[in-house]
C-alpha cells in the first residue's frame, strides 16, 4: 500500500500483538484475515528493549517481515514505539537516568517485558546520556524501517505519562536533571528570584535552594506545587513528545505523520492541548466498557449490586465515547486528523477479572459514536486474545482461536461502509459547535491539589457535556489560552466549569469574549482564588466581579437532595450545610429552577440584573457588557448532567442556551450529530432512551438519501422515518 492510497481510506485497523511472541505464521495469518475483511492498517508495536538488547546491536528483522508481509497484503502500518520499557544496558551506562520519586530515592524498576504498562515510568531522559541514545535509536528505527512506503504513520508514546503513582508507589522525576530543568523555566516565567518570591511569598536566596515540596501532604496547594505539577505534566512531558517527533522526521524521508496517544482525555484540564502540538496531532486509547458510571452518579449502585444496565451502557457511549472524542478533537488544532488510536475490541480482562464480551451492538453502537465525535481513523486493541497473565484472553476482536467472531464481523462490516465515503469520515469534517466548555490548566492544577474537593471540576465539565449532550447540542472544549484565537468569537456561548482558581490574564481574555458579542456562562466563585492558590479579597476574581457586575455577599455549602451524601463531608458542628435547595429563576430565567450543588454562593447586584434567586438573595445575575453578556450561577448547576439528575434543571438549562442563541441539533428525542464534507453529509442519529424511537426527519434540501449500514426506511413525502433501537446508533448519508 503506498502513501497515496492510504491516504484515500478510513483508516481502519487493528493491533497485532501486544509484543512479538507469538508465532509469525499466526501473525500472518491474522493479516491476510483482516484484509479479507476490509480492514486496511495493521499496528506493531516497537520495543526498544527487545530491539537493541545490546547497544549498538539493533535487531528489526521480525519487524521488518511483517512490514514487508503488510504491504503484499495492501496493508498500511501504524507503527508504535515503546521507549518506556528500554533495555538493560541503558540503566547500567547512564546511572543519572533513573527516576527519583518524591522521597528523594531512585525507582529501582525496569520493566522485564511490555505489561504492565508499556514499560512506565521509564528512564528520565532529562539525562542527557540517556536522551542522546533514545533519540540514537528512534533514527536508526526510522531510518531502517522507513524504507517502506505502507508505514502510513509512527506513534512514539502509547498512552502519554509515566503513572508513577500507580506503578511506583509516588510521583517522579526529582532527580537533579528534572530539577535543574525546572529551575531553567521557573527563570523564564519568572524572570528572576524577586519575582519568583513575589509570586510564590518565598524568600528564597539562590536558585539551588528552589525545590518541589516533599511534605508526605500530597494534597497541598502551595505555589511551588502548583508550578510544581505544570512544569512535569507541560514542560517535562512535552520535551520527550518534541523530543521524538523530532527525530522521526530527521530520519524518515518519505515525511509520514507523527503522533502519540493518551488513555484518556484529563477531562478539566489543558494539558492535552499541550501535547497536541508536541507532534502533528493527538489521539486517544477507548475502552468503553472498563467502567461507565462514576462513584457519584445517578445509578451507581453500592459496592457488589447490580448495575443498570440501560444507565450504564448510555453513560459507556456519553463518558466513555463521546466525551472523550469531543475533547481530543478540541484539543488538537483545526483540520487535524483524530484518532482513535486503541479500541476495545473484546472483554476488558484484568488478571482473574474478566469483563463482558462485547457484542455487535455494543462495537456498533461504539464506533458510530466515535465516528459522530469526529473521528478520522480507528485501531482496535487487539486482534487476536493477549496472551499474558496480567490481561488473559482479553481486548481483543478474535477469540484466542478461530478466524472470526460476530464483533469482529460487525466491526468490519461497519469499517467497508466508513469507506465507501473517506471524503466524509477519513477528514476531520465534524463541524464546530455552537457552544464550547473552557477548560484552565492552571485551574486543573491548583485543583487537584486541594484536600477536598478535587473531584469536582471533572465532575462538573463531565456534568455540563452530559447535559448538553442529552439536550441535542453538540459541544466543543477550548483552552484558556486558546481565548485571544480568531475562532472563540464563533461560539455563541462559552461555559465556564468550576472555575475556583483564575488569573486575571484568564479572566481579562474571557471579558473580551463577551465584550465583542459572546454570552459568557460561569459557576460560581469564578477566580476565588488566584493561579498561585492565594485568595482574591472580596472572593472573585476583581476583573470577574466587574464583569458579572456583582460583589459576594455569601458563600455556603448546601446539602445534597438524599442520603448519602456524594460528595459533602461531614459536619464538623452545627450550622455548616444550608438545606438542600433549587434556585427559583428570575428575569430571563423566570419560571425556571435549577438544583444548587455543593454551594451556594449569593450577591449584592451592582451593575447587573437578578437571574437566580435563594430566598430574598440573588444567586445568579447576567450583565450586559459590551456586545455580550456575562452570566453568573451561584451554584454548580453542572453537576445535575450525571448526578440528582432533574427535569427542571435541564428545562432551565435548555431557556439559558436558547436565550444565548445556541439551537439544538434536532427537535426530537433522537440524539444528532453530522459529519460535512462538500455537498455530501452523514447525520448519525443515537436513542438515548429505553425504549425503540421512530422519528420523521426532513430531508427535502437532499436529492439522495441512504442508510450507511443499509437498513431500510420508510419515506413520506419530503421526510424519512428512522426506526432506531433502544441505545443503537443509525447513520444516513445524502447528498444535496
Amino acid at each position: 500500500m503506498n502513501l497515496k492510497r492510504f491516504g484515500e481510506l478510513f483508516p481502519l485497523g487493528s493491533h497485532l500483538c501486544r509484543e512479538p511472541m507469538p508465532p509469525m505464521a499466526e501473525l500472518k495469518q491474522d493479516m491476510a484475515n483482516l484484509k479479507r475483511h476490509g480492514f486496511n492498517l495493521i499496528k506493531l508495536q516497537e520495543h526498544w528493549a527487545i530491539d537493541e538488547p545490546q547497544e549498538g546491536r539493533c535487531d528489526f528483522s521480525r519487524t521488518e517481515e511483517l512490514i514487508e508481509h503488510a504491504a503484499r497484503l495492501d496493508l498500511g502500518v501504524y507503527l508504535g514505539l515503546t521507549c518506556e520499557q528500554a533495555p538493560p544496558w541503558l540503566w547500567r551506562k547512564h546511572s543519572g537516568c533513573r527516576m527519583v520519586g518524591r522521597n528523594g530515592l531512585p525507582i529501582a524498576y525496569e520493566a522485564q517485558t511490555t505489561l504492565p504498562a508499556d514499560g512506565k515510568p521509564g528512564p528520565c531522559f532529562d539525562d542527557p546520556g540517556a536522551l542522546a541514545d533514545q533519540l540514537r535509536f528512534i533514527r536508526q528505527l526510522v531510518g531502517t524501517l522507513g524504507r517502506f512506503e505502507n508505514i502510513a504513520c509512527w506513534n512514539t508514546w502509547q498512552e502519554i505519562g509515566y503513572w508513577a503513582e500507580r506503578f511506583a508507589g509516588q510521583p517522579v522525576c526529582y532527580c537533579a536533571n528534572t530539577l535543574a530543568a525546572f529551575r531553567a523555566w521557573l527563570r523564564g516565567r519568572y524572570g528572576d528570584l524577586d519575582g519568583l518570591n513575589r509570586a510564590w511569598n518565598a524568600r528564597y536566596g539562590d536558585w539551588d535552594s528552589v525545590t518541589p515540596d516533599r511534605s508526605a501532604i500530597v494534597r497541598y496547594p502551595q505555589p511551588g506545587n502548583i508550578d510544581w505539577r505544570y512544569f512535569m505534566d507541560n514542560v517535562q512531558i512535552a520535551n520527550v513528545l518534541r523530543s521524538r517527533a523530532q527525530a522521526i522526521r530527521e530520519a524518515d524521508l518519505l515525511g509520514r505523520p507523527v503522533f502519540a496517544h493518551k488513555g484518556a482525555p484529563m477531562v478539566g484540564a489543558g494539558q492535552d492541548w499541550t501535547y497536541a502540538r508536541c507532534q502533528d496531532f493527538l489521539g486517544s486509547s477507548c475502552y468503553p466498557a472498563w467502567n461507565s458510571l462514576q462513584p457519584w452518579d445517578d445509578g451507581r449502585p453500592a459496592a457488589g449490586a447490580l448495575l443498570p444496565r440501560h444507565d450504564s451502557l448510555l453513560a459507556e457511549l456519553a463518558d466513555g465515547v463521546a466525551l472523550r472524542y469531543d475533547y481530543i478533537r478540541s484539543c488538537n488544532r483545526r483540520g487535524n486528523p483524530v484518532w482513535a488510536a486503541e479500541f476495545q475490541g473484546g472483554p476488558v480482562s484484568t488478571g482473574f477479572h474478566k469483563g463482558r464480551v462485547p457484542d455487535p451492538d455494543d462495537l456498533r453502537r461504539w464506533m458510530l459514536t466515535a465516528v459522530g465525535s469526529g473521528i478520522t481513523a480507528l485501531s482496535f486493541w487487539v486482534t487476536r486474545a493477549e496472551i499474558h497473565m496480567a490481561e488473559a484472553n482479553g481486548f481483543s476482536l478474535l477469540d484466542s482461536t478461530g478466524d472470526s467472531t460476530p464483533r469482529y464481523e460487525e466491526a468490519a462490516r461497519i469499517g467497508r461502509a466508513l469507506n465507501q465515503y473517506p471524503d466524509l469520515f477519513a477528514q476531520p469534517t465534524r463541524p464546530w459547535a455552537q457552544v464550547a466548555i473552557v477548560v484552565d490548566e492552571w485551574n486543573y492544577q491548583l485543583v487537584q491539589l486541594m484536600a477536598q474537593g478535587h473531584e469536582h471540576l471533572a465532575y462538573s465539565v463531565r456534568g455540563w457535556y452530559r447535559l448538553l449532550w442529552e439536550l441535542n447540542i453538540p459541544v466543543d472544549f477550548v483552552e484558556a489560552s486558546q481565548l485571544d484565537e480568531a475562532f472563540i468569537g464563533d461560539y455563541r456561548a462559552l461555559l465556564l466549569p468550576f472555575p475556583l482558581s483564575m488569573s486575571e490574564e484568564v479572566a481579562r481574555g474571557l471579558a473580551r469574549y463577551v465584550e465583542g458579542g459572546g454570552n459568557l456562562i460561569s459557576e460560581a466563585a469564578p477566580g476565588r482564588m488566584d493561579s498561585h492558590g492565594y485568595c482574591n479579597r472580596g472572593e472573585l476574581s476583581p476583573v470577574m466581579a466587574g464583569l458579572f457586575g456583582v460583589t459576594q455577599r455569601s458563600f455556603t455549602m448546601v446539602r445534597e437532595p438524599a442520603g448519602p451524601p456524594r460528595w459533602s463531608p461531614a459536619e464538623r458542628t452545627w450550622g455548616e450545610y444550608l438545606d438542600a435547595a433549587m434556585l427559583e429563576g428570575a428575569g430571563p430565567l423566570a419560571g425556571h429552577r435549577v438544583r444548587a450543588n455543593v454551594y451556594i454562593e449569593t450577591f449584592n447586584p451592582v451593575a447587573s440584573e437578578p437571574v437566580l434567586r435563594f430566598g430574598n438573595a440573588v444567586a445568579g445575575a447576567v450583565r450586559q457588557a459590551g456586545k455580550g453578556r456575562a452570566w453568573l450561577l451561584g451554584a454548580y448547576i453542572g453537576h445535575n448532567g450525571t448526578a440528582y439528575r432533574d427535569a427542571e434543571t435541564r428545562a432551565a438549562v435548555r431557556a439559558l442556551l436558547a436565550g444565548c442563541g445556541v439551537e439544538a441539533a434536532h427537535t426530537g428525542q433522537l440524539l444528532l450529530r453530522k459529519r460535512i464534507a462538500g455537498n455530501r453529509e452523514a447525520w448519525l442519529f443515537t436513542n438515548p432512551t429505553p425504549d425503540e424511537v421512530g422519528e420523521p426527519v426532513d430531508v427535502a434540501d437532499y436529492r439522495e438519501v441512504r442508510s450507511l449500514l443499509g437498513e431500510p426506511f420508510e419515506w413520506r413525502g419530503n421526510q424519512i422515518v428512522l426506526a432506531i433501537k433502544s441505545l443503537d446508533v443509525a447513520a444516513l448519508v445524502m447528498e444535496r
